[in-house]
């Protein structure tokens, strides 16, 4: 029987370090991400065999104007035959590229727009049962139409709707049901609970990622 469950002490943290992999093999190399098996042995002596996602990781921004409306998107995402309202993202693809950097370019990319200020609400891995996705999301304040031509749009973004919706009315969304990006979910409901603490529990821009992107381990 386990022992009864108590109170956890402060501070609740994952625990990083991996256990030994005993062999890998790639099975698929695809346009953004591989697929691989591994054996790994656990600290019990057992050995079990995973398939594994190898993916890039990503960031994903809430951009927030003076009243708090949010900069969203309306995005085809085909593996779930839906169109999807989500917050601008975009995959950490470029070599050398910082974060920060990479989150500034996809806001511009994806809406023409800039921000003045930045800050880190959520750090999250997407689908850590099988993937080592590690997700990146900033707040983005002081949100203004950017000059100039827009970035070139191409596939599902060519035609892709870019609104202000009510952060509120996006939590009521998600809370009801009507929302399933786990960026918009995770950055809406993370937000509004940064704003109640008054915006005390924002990250700078730089914090540290500690269960971040492969290249930043």
């Amino acid at each position: 029987m386990s022992p009864e469950a108590g109170p956890v002490a402060e501070p609740v943290a994952d625990v990083l370090g991996g256990h030994p992999v005993v062999s890998s093999q790639l099975r698929m190399h695809g346009l953004v991400w591989d697929v691989v098996t591994e054996v790994v042995r656990l600290p019990s002596g057992e050995e079990v065999t995973r398939d594994l996602v190898r993916h890039p990781s990503a960031v994903a921004i809430l951009a927030l104007d003076d009243d708090d409306n949010a900069l969203v998107v309306h995005q085809y995402r085909h593996a779930v035959g839906a169109t999807l309202w989500e917050v601008p993202a975009g995959l950490l693809d470029v070599h050398g590229e910082d974060p920060l950097a990479t989150a500034r370019r996809e806001l511009w990319e994806e809406t023409h727009h800039h921000a003045r200020s930045w800050a880190v609400l959520a750090d999250m891995c997407t689908s850590p049962g099988y993937c080592d996705e590690a997700l990146r999301i900033y707040l983005a304040r002081g949100v203004d139409r950017a000059e100039g031509e827009e970035h070139p749009r191409h596939g599902e973004e060519r035609d892709m709707p870019v609104e202000w919706v009510p952060l509120d009315a996006l939590r009521d969304a998600v809370l009801a049901g009507r929302l399933h990006n786990p960026s918009i979910v995770v950055a809406v409901l993370a937000a509004v609970a940064a704003r109640s603490a008054g915006w005390t529990t924002l990250r700078p821009a730089d914090a540290p990622w500690s269960i971040g992107p492969r290249a930043l381990r």
